[in-house]
Formats: structure tokens, C-alpha cells, sequence
């Protein structure tokens, strides 16, 4: 008998297991149905903000595959279309489309893949006309179009993450002038403060005003009902467009409602092949889950597409029929704000007090290129260490072209459970253009070992 996988949410976790399901089992084997309540499909939310910068050509260069090429590979893909009800019990999920209509379609494998959505701050005035979240290529639009409208002169970004770093470079490229509010004291949380103040400095540097330890308490509007301003406790900041770069949150209302298992932090959680505990017919991957990181043991909810592609690569090969398991994560990102690239891996200081870890700190300061080449540009790295074992425990780098994707070396490294001790002697490709003979991630490495063997000394 043809059995039914049906998907929901047209993004990276659900069409990629719903293509690797197709690549194993026949439309006889296996019809897929997949519903996405947006009207786009398998498209790069990462790349919102270069796209609005101007970097990227416009939202086409940001799909992977259109929903008719997922329809000429036998997915009933349907736009427009929510799902408002999972009925694990009967095995069903209860869909609306554009038009009001609802419909049960039952299934016997079901995909949850419906991503995370932006924080909102529940303050008055947060969704006035000119505030902007940037997380679907709707949105990306919609900032583009706010963009357009005669007298936007100048802009807020609230929040100093990921998304809130690049609108501020992508805003500043449309010549606007930018303020950053952030509640924390630096901006890029990801990282520690000390980095994250290399950050700030980078953003300063290049005009944008950072307001640091402000929450946001309201958003001011005109006569027009449209923003004029965001208050915080001390002062109004004018605006004539915000931004939301305050981060995301698994999108799991709908799990939720259905009694599926959520963990600490709102996502869903999956066995090591991405079923849903407790179910049988039931996966997830993507924004709504939360993973196992491998540096620390626990649990954590981590947006990235390169993580919501290797699980529905995961489920697909699990649902058609195959075994594949995800292992977890260590935590990596990269991003920049204009020349300033920005770099994480494994724990944090925070990260690593929570998990009951004991630690030394090492930071060097070195160029991407031998200091003779043309080009070498200054970077920041530092690396933590477990006390006693040296194990490597994170790795962070603030600095300029050819800075960030050193990061891999230490994602590297901790997938392998190295100490910093085993990381100097790696064998890293050295020529002038590309590094100076002892690699900055080396240095810093070579520079705590020195402190865990001077810490063992010490008793």
C-alpha cells in the first residue's frame, strides 16, 4: 500500500526530508504532501540581510528550489496553507488555505519543521506600522518597501545578535543614520563580553550609535499611527523605521497544542534520528527543535540552516526507509558587520559556569596574513580550556578579512574532543597571503596549554 508523509512547513528541514524521501521511495511508495503557509519554499533566511543590503540580487537568489520544481519531483506542495492541528491519536493534521477552507489530511509520517519566529517585545507600540521583524523573505520585502517611502532618514535596530549587527550594516548602506539598542552591555551575546566590546567598537567605527543596557519600553508613534521613536528608560531614540534583531524563538505553539514534548527552552525534542520521543510516525528538525551540544551535554535551541538541512536530510533518509542519525552540535556561527568578521564555537564563559565546567581563558592578538603581506588584517581570538584536562572548550575571533572561518578549526577540534595541548601540533596550511607561520587559532591554543600546565604546577 502507498504510504503518506506529510510535511509541515515548506522551509529547509521539511523540503529537504521531503526531497530525500523522494529520492528513496517512489510516488507508488510514498506520496508527500507539504504544506507551507507562506509563498515561498527552501530559501536562505540568512541571507535576508544581504539581500536587503544589496549584495544579493533579489529574493530569487535566495531560493534553493522553487515550489514548482518540489511539484515536478512528485511533492503535492501547497502554498498559502496552515496547518492549524496535529491529531496524533488518528494520525491527521487539519489544514486551512487562503480562503478560510479546512481540511483533515491524515498521514502515517508526519514532519514537523515549522521553524522559529522573531521575538517581539511585549512593549506598546511593537507592531506599528515601520517596525519590521526580519525572518521570511515577506519580511525581507516588506523592509525594502519601508525603505522606499519618502523621509526615512533615520533607523533603530533593536537587539545587537546576529540579524541585529547585519540590518545595522545593511541599513547603513542605504545611507540611513542607525542607532543599535540592545539591553545587554555588548552587543553579539553569542560571544563573551570582552569580545563583545570589539564589536561595539567595530560598530561605533563605523557611525552607528550602540546603546548599550537600555531595554526597550515602548515604541512612539505619530499622528499618522506610524513610528516616530523608540523610548527606553532614559531617552527617545527618533526613527522612522525599526528593525527586530532581538533573536528567535522555536515556533512551537503548535506542537505544543498537539501534546508533543517541548524541553527548557521551547523546542521540540527528537531522538538521535529526529523522531519525536514518544512517537512513532512523528519527526522534527529545523528552528523548532532543540539539539544536543556536544561540549557541554545539554540541550540548547540554535537556529541555523546548516543545522535544519542535515535533519531533514536526516528524516528523509530514515523516512524512506534508511538509518542516519544527528550527532549533535558544538554551537559554530560566523557573521560581519562591513569588514569586521565575528566568529563562535562551543561555550561561551557563561555556557561553561552553567555546565558545572572549570576553566582558564588565553586571548592573542595576530594578523590573517604574514605581517609583510599586503592585506593582513588585525584579529582577536580567544579560546577557553577545561582546568586540569585542557580539553578545548570554545574558540571566538573578532577581527578582519580572513578572520572568521578560522572558527572551523576549533569546531573542528572540539567535535574531536582535543585539548589545546594536541591542537598546536595540527597541521594547519601555511603560506604568506594566507597566514603568518604560527596560525593565530595555534598561538592562542599554544597560549592556554602554557596556563593549564602552569595551573596542573600550581596544584
Amino acid at each position: 500500500m502507498t504510504e503518506r508523509l506529510v510535511v509541515i512547513g515548506g522551509d529547509a528541514a521539511g523540503m529537504s526530508a521531503a526531497s530525500q524521501a523522494r529520492r528513496r521511495r517512489s510516488a507508488a511508495e510514498l506520496e508527500i504532501i507539504a504544506f507551507e503557509r507562506g509563498h515561498h519554499t527552501s530559501y536562505s533566511a540568512c541571507g535576508i540581510p544581504y539581500w536587503i543590503a544589496g549584495d544579493a540580487a533579489g529574493p530569487g537568489a535566495l531560493v534553493a528550489r522553487t515550489p514548482a520544481e518540489h511539484r515536478e519531483r512528485g511533492i503535492d506542495l501547497r502554498l498559502a496553507t496552515e496547518v492549524v492541528a496535529i491529531d496524533p491519536e488518528r494520525g491527521r493534521v487539519r489544514s486551512r488555505d487562503a480562503a478560510g477552507r479546512e481540511e483533515w489530511t491524515g498521514y502515517d509520517h508526519l514532519v514537523v519543521a515549522t521553524g522559529a519566529e522573531p521575538v517581539r517585545p511585549p512593549v506598546p507600540g511593537i507592531d506599528a506600522p515601520g517596525v519590521f521583524g526580519v525572518q521570511t523573505l515577506d519580511d525581507g520585502e516588506a523592509v525594502l518597501r519601508g525603505l522606499e517611502r519618502s523621509g526615512v532618514r533615520r533607523a533603530v535596530v533593536v537587539g545587537g545578535g546576529y540579524i541585529g549587527v547585519e540590518m545595522a550594516e545593511a541599513l547603513l548602506r542605504h545611507g540611513l543614520d542607525v542607532t543599535l539598542i540592545d539591553r545587554n552591555e555588548q552587543p553579539m551575546t553569542t560571544l563573551d563580553p570582552d569580545m563583545g566590546r570589539l564589536v561595539r567598537t567595530a560598530l561605533e567605527g563605523l557611525g552607528v550609535q550602540v546603546v548599550s543596557g537600555a531595554p526597550v519600553r515602548e515604541v512612539l508613534t505619530g499622528a499618522d499611527g506610524r513610528v516616530r521613536a523608540v523610548a527606553t528608560d532614559t531617552a527617545e531614540h527618533p526613527a522612522d523605521l525599526v528593525v527586530l534583531g532581538l533573536g528567535v524563538r522555536p515556533q512551537t505553539r503548535l506542537a505544543a497544542a498537539a501534546g508533543l514534548p517541548l524541553g527548557a527552552h521551547g523546542g521540540l525534542l527528537t531522538d538521535r534520528a529526529m523522531r519525536v520521543r514518544g512517537s512513532e510516525r512523528i519527526w522534527a528538525g529545523g528552528d523548532c527543535v532543540e539539539v544536543l551540544n556536544l561540549v557541554s551535554g545539554e540541550l540548547q535551541h540554535i537556529a541555523l540552516g546548516t543545522h535544519a538541512n542535515k535533519h531533514g536530510r536526516i528524516i528523509g533518509i530514515n523516512v524512506g526507509g534508511g538509518y542516519a542519525t544527528f550527532p549533535g552540535v558544538v554551537g559554530t556561527a560566523v557573521s560581519k558587520v562591513c569588514d569586521v568578521e565575528i566568529a563562535r564555537t562551543g561555550l561561551k564563559e557563561s555556557q561553561a559556569r552553567a555546565a558545572g565546567l572549570q576553566f582558564l581563558t588565553a586571548a592573542v592578538e595576530s594578523t590573517s596574513r604574514a605581517g609583510y603581506y599586503p592585506g593582513a588584517a588585525l584579529m582577536t581570538v580567544k579560546v577557553l580550556a577545561e582546568r586540569r584536562s585542557g580539553r578545548l572548550l570554545g574558540l571566538q575571533i573578532v577581527g578582519g578579512e580572513g578572520a572568521a572561518k578560522r572558527v572551523d578549526v576549533g569546531a573542528a577540534a572540539l567535535t574531536a574532543g582535543m585539548t589545546v595541548e594536541q591542537m598546536t601540533g595540527l597541521d594547519l596550511g601555511y603560506a604568506p597571503p594566507f597566514s603568518p607561520v604560527w596560525d593565530p587559532v595555534l598561538v592562542a591554543a599554544r597560549k592556554a596549554a602554557d596556563a593549564v600546565s602552569a595551573d596542573l604546577a600550581a596544584g
